[in-house]
């Protein structure tokens, strides 16, 4: 089977292991039924811009030109930075979008990617940031009205805890602490002021997932279509966003939106 189009980030559902779907323009494929077979990715020289479509030499924020990326609303800096939005205000680069988007529920939240690590995200990004991320669990710490309160929850906890995920130690299972959710959330409720402590959340339910994986890689290699036209070799596993080709070379899917391919499975 073959198909051609521009990446896009995979769309995973959670099951009892995660479901990986890749779209390619109108067509699409269940990754997971080709776990062990040979596949193949041939980048075309062509990027799209996954918000408008034109045409782009160099991809920004995964996957935009540079005119979205200094005016989508997709692009703005409260998305890195939760702490920074300024939505609640009425400031935001579209409000309609911030409406949807900043001014809902979020969780701050723990996750055991390579390590247990504290994290934002919109109540309608559950379990999808976790998965993205490579979680293997999940536990909410915390529910806030909208985006900056769970970034100043976030930037709190910083100091005892990463916000960031090692992509290396988490592909190849090296989990750094050994602590489980329950206890390091204990830990940290206990670090918030009562400003903070009142948006915690008492669902103390672990969320644990499974990914699909023929085995655990023992060290990885990071393949990049900008140097690497031709991606190809026995599909091993997928975590995160990344596939895992040949249980040693890995390729970050979502890094590359808006990148015109060629996917062939055998």
């Amino acid at each position: 089977m073959v198909l051609s189009g521009n990446l896009n980030k995979m769309a995973v559902q959670l099951s009892d292991t995660v479901c990986y779907t890749i779209h390619l323009n109108h067509n699409s494929i269940l990754l997971n039924e080709y776990l062990g077979k040979q596949i193949k990715i041939v980048y075309a020289g062509e990027i799209n811009c996954i918000k408008c479509g034109r045409k782009t030499s160099k991809s920004f924020s995964q996957g935009y030109c540079y005119p979205c990326f200094t005016t989508a609303p997709e692009t703005e800096e409260c998305v890195l930075r939760p702490e920074l939005c300024r939505a609640h205000e009425g400031i935001a680069r579209d409000m309609e979008f911030a409406k949807s988007h900043c001014l809902i529920d979020h969780y701050v939240y723990l996750a055991l990617t390579s390590a247990i690590k504290v994290g934002v995200t919109r109540n309608t990004q559950v379990p999808t940031r976790w998965i993205d991320q490579g979680a293997t669990q999940a536990i909410f710490l915390a529910k806030t009205p909208n985006r900056n309160l769970a970034g100043q929850i976030e930037v709190a906890l910083k100091d005892f805890l990463p916000d960031k995920t090692n992509w290396r130690n988490m592909l190849t299972g090296n989990i750094t602490d050994n602590r489980s959710l329950e206890e390091v959330k204990t830990l940290v409720a206990e670090k918030l002021n009562s400003d903070f402590a009142r948006y915690l959340s008492d669902d103390n339910t672990i969320t644990k997932i499974r990914y699909p994986l023929l085995d655990t890689p023992q060290k990885v290699k990071s393949l990049n279509f900008d140097k690497d036209q031709v991606v190809e070799g026995i599909l091993t596993g997928i975590k995160g966003q990344y596939l895992i080709l040949d249980n040693t070379n890995v390729i970050n899917i979502r890094k590359f939106g808006g990148y015109m391919v060629e996917l062939d499975v055998f």
